[in-house]
Formats: structure tokens, C-alpha cells, sequence
């Protein structure tokens, strides 16, 4: 079972699939965001289809998929987070968690087209397990009270501009906000159906060409640290999205540098979570 939201920009209807059917969420809740899942409504939902009480959505199929969550509070993100990636990135393994932030603005759908910025050159790919936020969480006690408070876990694309993020005064934000920049989907999948986060491979293709392939067991920091980690210094609240870093493979890395041009094509999965593909089109 996945939950995710189907439409036009702005006019989403949520919905829950299960064995092949698409229903209809509106009878339980406008929309996936951070009240629907502190009210446990992933368990609901589920329960509501076992009963029957939801009805199917007509023309699921022909319908725009938007991002699974609606406007996030804020999107954590935490850098150079695998061995690999900072490795070849000519970075020390960091001995805390190196975090940013990124503008909710950025979130779009999965197959929606992402755009390069005016005077870009280095925009940049990164797939990344999202994780969102269930219920509140702050100053938790240890790494083994963090899941608890995961609702579910989401294809997440960290769009980067490398000189924006590294070249122009040294603020990561900058190459990490820009329009377009978190394609976000296509599912978010409950918690309760991802018996192991750190056991999920991801995968990313450039024009047709593997150039990620990794796995969260590669993790410096793991998805419970990280969200224990991010308690101390803020309160994450339902609804808010984690970008758990990305694995070796991306262009910074790479010897020749292939930035993301006009009219290529990235593609992206993780084990369990679906597949996402986006255009880039010239801002």
C-alpha cells in the first residue's frame, strides 16, 4: 500500500493504492500533509480500504503525479553522507552530520520537468532516500527512539548548482533552493512497509546511462542517528522531509564533469519506492 497525490499543480487529490486500484482519500483528508499523518492517518487509510469505505478515483491513470506529501514545514538535508560520495568529492568523512537547508518551494512532482537556472553550468544530480516525518520529534533521548517517529519513506531528487553551492560565498543554500530543484515521489511508502531503511539500493541514469548506484547501508550517518542528530538542534514536526545524502556517482565527482544540459533525461529509484524521471528544460 502507498499513498500519493494525483492532478494539476496546486489541485492534488491524495489517494491511497493498494493491489493494482487507485482510491480516492477525500473522504478521510484534503490532503497528505503534516495534520493528516500526526492523526495516524497512513493506519487509517488503510484501515478505511480493508473496510471498503473509500471509493476508487476515476482516471487515476491519466492524471499528473504530484510530489506524495503537501508543503512541507521545511526540507533538512545532510551532505556528503556516504563513504563514497565523499570520497570522491575530495572531502573528509565528516565526524557530525554536515546539514543544510532547502526551500519547501522546491518540492515538484516526480515527472515534472526541472529547470536550470539563468547563468547556471553546474547543475547536478543526487538521488537520495527522503525520509518524512510522522510526529513531533525533539531532543530525543537516543538513535533508537528516532523511527518512531518516521511516517514513511519517498524518492527524493536533491537537485544541486555546484557553483552556486560552492563558488558563490559559500552557502550551500543557494545551489540547493532554486525552482524546481526536489522532485519529490512517485509514492510515499509507510514506515511499516520499509522493514530496514539501510537495506535500500538507489539508483540514478543520466540520458540512459548508470551513473548512481549505491545503497543506504553505505550511510555514514544512518536514518535513525540522523533523526535522533536533527532533534537536538530543532523540533521536527509531521509532515517535515529529510534528504539522507547521496552515494558516489554524481557530476562533481566525475573525471570529465558532465553537468546537466537542456534536454537530458534523469532517472532515478529505490528498492521499494518506486521510479521517477525528469526533463531538464532551460529556465
Amino acid at each position: 500500500m502507498t499513498f500519493g497525490r494525483l492532478g494539476d499543480p496546486g489541485r492534488e487529490i491524495p489517494v491511497v493504492r493498494h493491489e493494482g486500484r487507485t482510491y480516492d482519500l477525500r473522504p478521510l483528508t484534503a490532503d497528505i500533509d503534516g495534520a493528516f499523518l500526526a492523526s495516524g492517518g497512513l493506519a487509517r487509510s488503510a484501515a478505511a480500504v480493508a473496510a471498503g469505505e473509500l471509493p476508487e478515483l476515476a482516471g487515476a491513470a491519466g492524471l499528473r503525479v504530484g510530489a506524495p506529501i503537501a508543503s512541507p514545514g521545511k526540507i533538512v538535508c545532510i551532505g556528503l553522507n556516504y563513504h563514497d560520495h565523499a570520497a570522491e568529492t575530495g572531502a573528509a568523512v565528516p565526524a557530525e552530520p554536515v546539514v543544510f537547508m532547502k526551500d519547501p518551494s522546491t518540492i515538484v512532482g516526480p515527472f515534472d520537468d526541472v529547470l536550470i537556472p539563468r547563468g547556471s553550468v553546474k547543475t547536478d544530480w543526487e538521488v537520495e532516500l527522503g525520509v518524512v516525518i510522522g510526529s513531533e520529534a525533539r531532543y530525543l533521548d537516543s538513535p533508537d527512539d528516532a523511527l518512531a517517529h518516521v511516517a514513511g519513506y519517498v524518492v527524493s531528487h536533491d537537485v544541486s548548482e555546484r557553483e552556486f553551492q560552492l563558488e558563490r560565498g559559500g552557502q550551500w543554500d543557494k545551489g540547493k533552493s532554486c525552482e524546481t530543484f526536489n522532485p519529490l515521489g512517485p509514492d510515499l511508502v509507510a514506515a511499516s512497509d520499509v522493514p530496514d531503511p539501510q537495506g535500500l539500493g538507489l539508483r540514478l541514469w543520466v540520458n540512459g546511462r548508470l551513473r548512481q548506484d549505491g545503497s543506504t547501508g553505505s550511510q555514514i550517518f544512518p536514518v535513525a542517528h540522523v533523526v535522533w542528530y536533527l532533534s537536538q538542534f530543532m523540533v521536527l514536526r509531521p509532515g517535515d522531509l529529510i534528504n539522507t545524502g547521496t552515494p558516489a556517482g554524481v557530476a562533481l565527482g566525475l573525471p570529465d564533469h558532465p553537468y546537466l544540459r537542456a534536454g537530458d533525461v534523469v532517472e532515478l529509484e529505490i528498492d521499494g519506492l518506486g521510479r521517477a524521471r525528469q526533463r531538464l528544460v532551460q529556465a
